[in-house]
């Protein structure tokens, strides 16, 4: 979600450059591919979590930030156990289904609380949580999380964190809406392609269209407040 806050939005940093979106796809892709070429579930659940180790092991040897792969191991890591667990093989996709249900849960209901979790989120990640920030701004003494709340009385803000929070949720639930009939049905291979097609690309969109929302809105609201304090011309004498 950082990625939204700034200037310009590259989609190579939103997802993590090319290896990030190896990282995030490779395990996934080698357990679809395996699974339909052998049928055998310790082979594909074998291939998947060699996948999420050697990204893990590679960053570690060079010395990269291993937040990213880390991440994906734990994923695959609770989806191999639970196929594995189950002996079924979509399983595998059970954690991301419940994922998107969790998330799907929680933005929706944050709309309908009038906390619209994009512009929560971003409003965080642009105002941070210390009275350091709150001072570099020329508010000594100003309360640090005054900019968490604030934009709330912005009606153009809120309404673009609004509209920029329904994509958020169309995305959990058109993910959800295509890959549960799949998964329900046993289809282990178009349910891996339908995790693929609506994982890195729809995020990135969805990304996309969060920040040019984002943006835009930002962009109104500094040019009216310039304008407010612009100084006024004083009238012409009657």
């Amino acid at each position: 979600m950082q990625t939204v806050t700034g200037e310009t939005f590259s989609f190579a940093d939103a997802v993590g450059g090319v290896r990030g979106v190896v990282e995030a796809v490779l395990p996934g892709t080698l357990f679809v591919v395996v699974y339909v070429a052998t049928t055998n579930l310790g082979w594909s659940l074998g291939a998947a979590g060699v996948a999420a180790l050697g990204a893990v092991g590679l960053r570690l040897a060079q010395r990269t930030p291993v937040t990213q792969a880390l991440g994906g191991l734990l994923g695959i890591a609770v989806g191999v156990f639970w196929a594995w667990r189950s002996g079924e093989a979509q399983n595998f996709f059970a954690v991301g289904l419940w994922t998107n249900g969790a998330y799907l849960v929680a933005v929706l209901a944050s709309i309908l609380l009038r906390w619209p979790a994009v512009g929560f989120v971003v409003e965080a990640l642009r105002t941070g949580f210390t009275a350091e920030r709150a001072r570099e701004q020329g508010a000594e003494g100003a309360n640090p999380f005054a900019g968490l709340s604030a934009w709330r009385a912005d009606r153009t803000l809120m309404r673009r964190y609004t509209i920029a929070t329904w994509l958020w949720v169309g995305m959990f639930a058109l993910r959800l809406a295509v890959q549960l009939p799949l998964y329900l049905d046993n289809s282990v291979g178009w349910l891996g392609t339908a995790r693929l097609v609506l994982g890195v690309p729809l995020w990135g969109l969805v990304l996309w269209l969060t920040w040019t929302l984002v943006h835009g809105a930002h962009t109104a609201h500094h040019e009216a407040r310039a304008e407010d304090r612009a100084p006024q011309e004083p009238s012409a004498p009657q």
